[in-house]
């Protein structure tokens, strides 16, 4: 792109997302009227922020994270426009494609004038389908990656992470958890009525029936997957979800259903292939009824199913309805965001993980990408790697034959900071620039065949399963840990910030991911990163007792007049936090005595400790506000606690915090027994 540009976007950029410096910031939000340190750290540091930030009719939550999105978003807007009305800026096969997808996706007139003609191919047959039929019909809406009612897909073996599998897990459901089908609460009941209003318009659009009895039949089949069904917490347990089944076993042990001819037309193989089931109840459940539920019923779900799939990229109409159950009654929005973020959204996916997401992530690193940031990040990484690697050796509950193989598992981790080693080429992804639904459905095709292409072959691991524009950070399986160019930038890293707001924003985040991998989940993989157990009895007795008083914590919390936080359910992400505040508050005290003894000075800021400017850039990062609608969502389905409790839950259990702004004990923010597991 030319300099021009690049100067406009990250202006753009900067403009959209950059207050003061982050010491300036928090420092200027403490100074206004707000509780003590010691009694609310949240409102401490951004009581002044909530009181004073409005929640815009499209937005369901304003917070560091989605303000820095949003700046991405501008930067790719901008970029994307110029990128379609300049070919010769095209100069890689991924970005000719991004920009014929762009177009489609911008085009609303041409969308509406190609109506269903997309999905009429799939839509005949499923409106065809016979009981015979019905498991290549399935396989087909799988290639689609229309998971109804099953997701299938190929993955690294969670037992032997250097070779691919084919796992089928639970899916399908169209109400937002498997609990809502049998809660009568008020918001259930009215988020039921909108699924209802909102499958109707689906099915009327399929030229199906639409009535009373079509929609309680199709509830009714819905809430039997619903009911054979793992919860959200069952599934935490990664031994639960790993079955192995030949296809003479699965046939046996889930008979109604030919397991064979749907495995062969989904893998292309004739004998089928073998799997990991995910949920073994599940797949009775759909054998069960694909010998005996109605095939007015299996057209009407399947039907929905896929329109629901691909309803964003489909007529206005359809669009609407989308939106209004999705955002609308799901999480409270008043109006829908900016186009251009949609048509982002659409191609990137939430987490990059969409097919075309990593074309959008080449695009956005040749606007953004620093490598300045990305050194940066890799030291901090050293730094926060080292402070685990010291609490695990003074861990006074761990025995020394645990902590050497934790120790190992931590050396072994790798990180991957910014962008890919490599960049994906796309070849054979058919994109055109008037076909938005056929681009979705020919890019879903595509790349479950390449996914496919990768059974009995070794796991590539230096593909991303993200993508370099987005605002987020994960611990990918085989030990890894992934952190896209995208959230390396202010309020997260900031290169003119001092370290220790860098420590605790970034770096806190760098630690969580880290601890990700010792989390009650993570730490049941190895070095290697497959599924073993490596711990003593009595160790593993040991940190179960510190997690569950850390669920019981985090379950105390009613963020909502009857709504609480599921402890079990966030487990993950709460122990992860508590964890990574620790691990990155050494890794700071790492970094200061480097600068000491290099000679540098370690000063107030504007009156503060580095300790404190540790502890204020942390609150900072989780600063949020989001409609009620959103909340309640979060808290029944989200594996993440709100942005509120990911400062009071760390924060009081640190004796650094204490310290740091001189609490005492009968202090709202200093727990009477504090949860030290990391």
């Amino acid at each position: 792109m030319k300099p021009l540009l690049k100067t406009l976007a990250r202006a753009l950029f900067t403009a959209a997302l950059l207050t003061p410096a982050l010491v300036t910031a928090t420092s200027s939000q403490a100074s206004a009227p707000a509780p003590n340190a010691c009694t609310d750290f949240d409102d401490y540091v951004n009581g002044t922020w909530k009181a004073t930030t409005e929640l815009p009719a499209d937005r369901a939550r304003v917070g560091s994270f989605d303000q820095l999105a949003r700046g991405n978003d501008k930067l790719l807007a901008a970029a994307l426009a110029e990128l379609a009305a300049r070919p010769g800026l095209q100069s890689t096969p991924a970005l000719t494609r991004l920009a014929a997808y762009y177009r489609s996706g911008m085009d609303l007139a041409a969308i509406d004038k190609a109506g269903l003609a997309a999905v009429a191919p799939l839509l005949q047959r499923v409106n065809a389908v016979t009981r015979e039929g019905l498991p290549a019909l399935l396989a087909e809406l799988a290639r689609h990656q229309v998971a109804a009612p099953l997701s299938l897909f190929v993955a690294p073996d969670a037992k032997d992470v250097r070779r691919n599998v084919l796992t089928a897990t639970q899916a399908g459901l169209g109400l937002p958890d498997r609990d809502d089908y049998a809660k009568t609460d008020a918001t259930t009941l009215r988020i039921k009525a909108a699924y209802r209003q909102h499958a109707a318009k689906l099915l009327t659009a399929a030229d199906l029936p639409a009535d009373g009895a079509a929609l309680e039949a199709l509830l009714a089949f819905e809430s039997r997957l619903a009911d054979a069904s793992m919860t959200r917490v069952q599934r935490r347990d990664p031994n639960a979800s790993y079955n192995p089944f030949t296809v003479a076993e699965l046939q046996a042990h889930a008979p109604g259903l030919d397991w064979k001819a749907l495995l062969a037309a989904y893998s292309g193989r004739a004998a089928g292939v073998p799997l990991i089931l995910g949920q073994p109840l599940f797949a009775q459940a759909v054998a069960e009824l694909a010998r005996d539920a109605p095939l007015a019923t299996w057209r009407s779900y399947l039907s929905v199913r896929l329109l629901d799939a691909t309803a964003q990229h489909l007529p206005r109409a359809l669009a609407q309805s989308y939106f209004n159950y999705h955002s609308v009654a799901q999480r409270g929005l008043k109006a829908p965001p900016p186009r251009v973020e949609q048509v982002i959204l659409q191609i990137g996916g939430a987490t990059g993980g969409a097919p075309m997401g990593e074309a959008l992530g080449q695009l956005f690193a040749a606007q953004a990408f620093s490598p300045l940031a990305q050194q940066r990040a890799f030291q901090m990484i050293g730094d926060i790697r080292e402070g685990m690697r010291q609490r695990v050796k003074a861990s006074p509950w761990m025995s020394p034959a645990t902590q050497t193989l934790a120790l190992e598992k931590l050396d072994a981790m790798v990180a991957k900071i910014g962008v890919p080693e490599r960049w994906k080429t796309f070849d054979g992804l058919d994109i055109q620039a008037d076909d938005y639904a056929g681009n979705l459905l020919r890019s879903l095709a595509w790349v479950n065949a390449e996914r496919l292409a990768d059974l009995d072959k070794p796991v590539d691991r230096i593909r991303w399963n993200t993508s370099p524009h987005i605002v987020n950070a994960f611990a990918g399986g085989g030990n890894q840990i992934i952190f896209p160019a995208g959230i390396l930038q202010p309020p997260f890293f900031d290169a003119s910030a001092d370290d220790a707001s860098n420590y605790g924003a970034i770096g806190m985040i760098i630690g969580h991911e880290i601890t990700h991998h010792f989390d009650d989940r993570g730490r049941q993989f190895d070095s290697v990163g497959n599924l073993r157990d490596w711990w003593t009895a009595a160790d593993a007795a040991a940190y179960k007792a510190r997690a569950d008083r850390t669920a019981a914590l985090y379950s105390g919390y009613e963020p909502l007049p009857g709504e609480r936080i599921n402890g079990r359910q966030t487990l993950g992400e709460n122990l992860s936090d508590l964890g990574g505040m620790q691990i990155a508050y050494v890794g700071l005290q790492i970094a200061l005595e480097r600068q000491r003894k290099a000679g540098l000075a370690t000063p107030l800021i504007e009156g503060r400790t580095p300790e404190q400017r540790f502890f204020m850039s942390n609150a900072v990062v989780w600063r949020s506000k989001q409609r009620d609608e959103a909340l309640i969502n979060q808290l029944r389905t989200g594996q993440h606690s709100p942005g509120r409790f990911r400062v009071l839950g760390p924060m009081s259990n640190m004796a650094s915090f204490a310290q740091a702004f001189g609490c005492k004990a009968g202090d709202a923010m200093v727990a009477a027994e504090p949860i030290v597991v990391w």
